[in-house]
């Protein structure tokens, strides 16, 4: 081993360095074993309509919060809650909590329940709003958007959450496609891509695993 140091220092310097970020970056990450399971089975006992995203989905949201450690959220649309246990689950391990907004009262009382049974809701601010009025009203600053609402409006959501969105933070919009193929790439959702990929100080890719995420890193204020 000390042969080995001294002949590539760097390497073993690039190594320790490498174990030692992993090590950091785990123990930022809160563990609760009881949670976890308990959030798993509801997930799993639970059939997802009434515009819910498919699980596919749901793990690249909590992927890319738990990646970047994450820890103040918005959502734009609850539903019955499907995607929101998943941003709230990982906001779970960093320490973070959700804004959710919701417009029907029946998918909101659902939610709501929903959030209980997952043991989630102390990690879930829950509102009944037009997200319309409710988004320009919101402080921030955020890190990670998710939205799912009117798709008409997305391109106005957006720029109502930029100047509260943190740089290195990210905006995720469903149901997003290829402008031009098939659904989600025409309508609101294209007029939203085609505006947000004009933006110089933003990085949009898509992810058509599921049912079609547009994800958009910003990189700095202008």
């Amino acid at each position: 081993m000390s042969i080995f140091k001294i002949k590539f220092p760097g390497i073993v310097l690039i190594i320790s360095l490498f174990f030692l970020s992993t090590n950091m970056y785990s123990q930022n990450l809160r563990e609760d074993s009881q949670l976890d399971n308990r959030v798993r089975e509801f997930l799993r006992s639970q059939r997802w309509y009434d515009m819910n995203i498919p699980s596919v989905d749901g793990q690249l949201l909590y992927d890319i919060i738990i990646k970047n450690n994450y820890t103040s959220a918005l959502e734009i649309g609850t539903s019955t809650g499907h995607s929101g246990i998943w941003i709230a689950w990982a906001l779970s391990k960093t320490g973070g909590k959700l804004i959710t907004l919701e417009i029907d009262e029946g998918r909101y009382r659902e939610a709501l329940e929903n959030f209980r049974e997952a043991g989630l809701s102390e990690y879930i601010d829950a509102r009944l709003a037009d997200a319309h009025e409710m988004v320009k009203e919101l402080e921030g600053p955020f890190d990670f958007v998710f939205s799912d609402a009117d798709k008409n409006w997305y391109k106005n959501y957006f720029i109502d959450i930029d100047p509260k969105l943190k740089v290195g933070g990210c905006f995720t919009a469903h149901n997003i496609a290829e402008i031009g193929r098939g659904y989600g790439g025409y309508g609101g959702q294209a007029d939203f891509l085609r505006y947000v990929r004009s933006l110089p100080n933003y990085e949009t890719s898509l992810n058509t695993r599921g049912g079609g995420v547009s994800v958009s890193y910003k990189k700095s204020e202008k």
